[in-house]
């Protein structure tokens, strides 16, 4: 049943941001120096005839969403490329809705289509849906920030029967023998509320990161922000670091996760992560370092809060049975978790835990959070190098979410000077300072990104399909 406060995508305009990084920022087998920033405008209009505009962005991370042999700028030049295809899909789609509604209906039933075509005359090696997620994602945080916009209301104030025609049973369905329904229910029945107003904040520890001055071919910026991670710790109040891990060398893995672990005991940090990025293809490979963790170095291993995502992420292709590893540490979901539907086979296969990105779609991770939720796994949310308007969404969700401790934040990091503009109307997100951020400076409808305060001078559009306006 439709609502007066039903709109529909009617207008986009499609920016890019490059963005050079201080250091190179390495996961995995990869290693990347800079990212292009796809930033959206995107207008909808109600059933009278009213429009408003919308801004949604996120980093086009070609190295993440796409891992692969072929080169760097290929990959970047075809998420670039299907970014201006979703431009013209998106204010082509003739559907009405509340965000939640329009934004599952273009995924489900439009963006599988594209990226078919997209992939059916490429030569070298096809797109992954987790790219075409996140091309998608800009115009998803896009649509929910206009509709928050036309009604002048905040975005998380209309995800309820209010505004919503379809409750949550309409896009899932519970796990087999779950005492679960979803029937009556909205997302905003799953939130943390009021929300948090300030999040202990996860710095991220590259593989690249140097951890002492002496390391060979250290790369020392000449700025003014910490490089060792002694100095990040007590420039920023730390008590939370993310490890990244290669997962090909039990050797390095292990003595990586003892070095940062003997620093954070030293500095006063609380808790520790690590992340594989998806490299680990035997559970064999993580039970070892923790059995060897828990013996020779017993308060490293109580640090550990929980371990993120060492398997592949294509998990109907590699139905691996984690619960070994789960049985030792919460284990939790990321690059696998594109949807509810994988977190439901991720619990059957024995994960805990889910990583929340925005960069999946807002829609996305909204649907994720409940069926999550609603089945008792535990919640974290997860950065993708998100700087300037992308940091916004990306705190509100951990803040609405109940996370099992604070947010991942690293673009401060990597690209601090790319965000200076928004830093001046947003600093609490966009520094941490005591070990958080805060997101104080929040505030009207929408996402409160305040856009009219920032003064940033956007480069020319890519594409603009329809009447989207000046920005």
């Amino acid at each position: 049943m439709s609502k007066k406060t039903d709109v529909r995508p009617v207008a986009t305009c499609l920016y890019y941001i490059p963005c050079t990084l201080r250091v190179p920022l390495k996961f995995g087998s990869a290693v990347s120096t800079h990212i292009q920033c796809a930033r959206v405008k995107l207008v909808v209009e109600d059933g009278a005839g009213k429009r408003a505009t919308g801004w949604g962005e996120t980093p086009l991370s070609g190295n993440w969403v796409w891992p692969s042999s072929l080169d760097y700028s290929i990959r970047e030049a075809a998420l670039m490329a299907f970014c201006e295809q979703l431009a013209m899909a998106w204010a082509e789609f003739d559907t009405t809705g509340h965000p939640m509604e329009v934004g599952y209906d273009f995924i489900q039933q439009r963006l599988p289509e594209l990226l078919d075509a997209f992939n059916a005359p490429r030569e070298d090696e096809a797109m992954p849906w987790l790219a075409a997620l996140v091309c998608c994602s800009a115009f998803d945080i896009a649509l929910h920030d206009a509709y928050g916009n036309l009604h002048q209301v905040p975005v998380y104030e209309t995800y309820n029967g209010d505004y919503m025609s379809r409750d949550l049973s309409a896009f899932l369905e519970p796990a087999a023998n779950a005492d679960v329904s979803f029937s009556g229910q909205y997302p905003q029945d799953f939130f943390q509320l009021p929300r948090s107003e300030e999040l202990p904040a996860w710095h991220l520890v590259g593989g690249k990161d140097p951890l002492n001055a002496f390391e060979p071919d250290i790369i020392m910026p000449q700025d003014d922000y910490p490089v060792l991670l002694q100095d990040w710790i007590r420039t920023d109040g730390l008590t939370c670091l993310k490890i990244k891990l290669c997962g090909t060398d039990a050797v390095w893995d292990y003595q990586r996760i003892v070095d940062v672990g003997n620093i954070a005991i030293k500095e006063g940090v609380v808790w520790l992560t690590t992340d594989f990025n998806c490299t680990v293809t035997e559970p064999d490979y993580v039970n070892a370092i923790l059995d060897r963790l828990i013996i020779e170095h017993p308060r490293i291993c109580g640090m550990l809060l929980y371990v993120e995502q060492p398997f592949p992420y294509d998990l109907e292709k590699n139905r691996i049975d984690v619960h070994s590893v789960s049985s030792r540490k919460p284990l939790f979901m990321d690059e696998s978790a594109h949807d509810w539907e994988l977190v439901r086979l991720g619990r059957e296969l024995g994960w805990t835990g889910v990583a929340l990105k925005t960069c999946k779609t807002q829609t996305g991770a909204l649907l994720s959070l409940c069926w999550a939720k609603a089945h008792g796994m535990t919640l974290m949310v997860q950065d993708l190098t998100n700087p300037m308007l992308a940091q916004i969404p990306h705190v509100l969700l951990a803040a609405h979410a109940g996370t099992i401790m604070g947010v991942e934040t690293n673009a401060m990091q990597f690209y601090p000077d790319a965000s200076l503009p928004e830093a001046k109307i947003h600093p609490g997100l966009h520094q941490r300072r005591d070990g958080v951020v805060k997101l104080d400076t929040i505030s009207g409808s929408d996402f409160g990104y305040r856009l009219d305060e920032i003064e940033r001078e956007l480069p020319a559009p890519a594409l603009e399909v329809g009447q989207a306006g000046s920005p």
